[in-house]
């Protein structure tokens, strides 16, 4: 009866490593992962708006007359842990001038403890 218990229990303990090990290699500490249902995700499209207004801020003190973004939509964004959160998106916005559309890269780093976020890219994207 001892040996039944102990070898049950040496079963479970094989399949608690097993599983754990098994979401270990899904998701690396540092490593980028995929956010789901972006385009419902409010605090994404937060903080792609605010991705697109910190960077009109920006080219305002830089160039004047520069053509001013006009926010639409986040269509893809990954998050990595790092000292707060990487946040990394595909925005797609419209110039206010003409009404072009088109896509934009950017990374956003969020440290909530804090009430910090800083716009740390913004440039057009080489896949639209």
């Amino acid at each position: 009866m001892a040996a039944a218990a102990a070898a049950f229990i040496m079963m479970l303990m094989t399949a608690c490593v097993v599983c754990s090990t098994a979401s270990y290699r899904a998701r690396v500490v540092g490593g980028k992962t995929e956010i789901a249902n972006v385009r419902t995700n409010e605090e994404v499209q937060e903080l792609g708006r605010f991705a697109v207004e910190e960077f009109n801020r920006s080219v305002k003190v830089r160039k004047e007359g520069e053509e001013e973004l006009r926010f639409v939509e986040v269509v893809e964004a990954q998050q990595q842990v790092v000292a707060g959160i990487k946040y990394y998106m595909k925005i797609w916005v419209t110039q206010v001038k003409n009404e072009d559309h088109q896509m934009f890269d950017s990374v956003v780093l969020v440290k909530p403890w804090l009430s910090y976020k800083h716009l740390l890219h913004f440039a057009p994207s080489s896949q639209s």
